[in-house]
């Protein structure tokens, strides 16, 4: 594996000790979106993380929008890798059991995972994360969401791919 330009504007490799937190990082919901409504792009794709980690370090997933994982990841396949070791240059994120490397790493293994919410949904039965759907979210939530969608969208303008993305998942916000 070697270092790609991450939303840090360095090239780095990113870890998790813990297979379940790998598994949101299998798909980009702007990308997915945009590619199944035939918006042409050719940049590099924005990130889109509806995402945190609980007081115990479990990730926890919010649905933004309604139906939001399974038209994520549904039917979307693809391979989680392994190491043996690697040398971190920053191992000091904020993100539990997560470590980076801007140094090329050896792949040990691989293991290929045919459809990334049936993989997702399953860590959630096993309690390894847990998500909030959107018909559960709290109106201060909601409201939080409306704010910072309008806020997101009228601060990329350097981002097409960014703002088709949120006029077509939260239509009601941008109008």
């Amino acid at each position: 594996m070697e270092p790609r330009i991450s939303n840090h504007g360095i090239p780095l490799i990113y870890f998790s000790k813990k297979r379940e937190n790998v598994l949101v990082y299998l798909s980009n919901a702007i990308e997915k979106y945009c590619k199944e409504t035939g918006f042409s792009y050719n940049g590099i794709w924005k990130k889109w993380g509806p995402y945190g980690f609980d007081e115990n370090g479990i990730l926890q997933i919010e649905e933004y929008y309604p139906d939001a994982i399974r038209s994520t990841y549904k039917g979307v396949s693809g391979y989680i890798y392994s190491v043996e070791n690697i040398i971190c240059s920053d191992c000091q994120l904020n993100i539990p059991d997560a470590a980076t490397t801007g140094i090329p790493v050896s792949v040990e293994g691989a293991e290929f995972v045919p459809d990334k919410y049936e993989a997702i949904l399953l860590a959630e039965k096993e309690k390894r994360i847990k998500i909030v759907r959107y018909d559960d979210l709290t109106n201060k939530k909601r409201k939080w969401i409306r704010k910072t969608i309008k806020d997101e969208y009228d601060s990329s303008a350097d981002c097409p791919e960014y703002k088709y993305f949120l006029r077509g998942r939260f239509p009601d916000i941008i109008a």
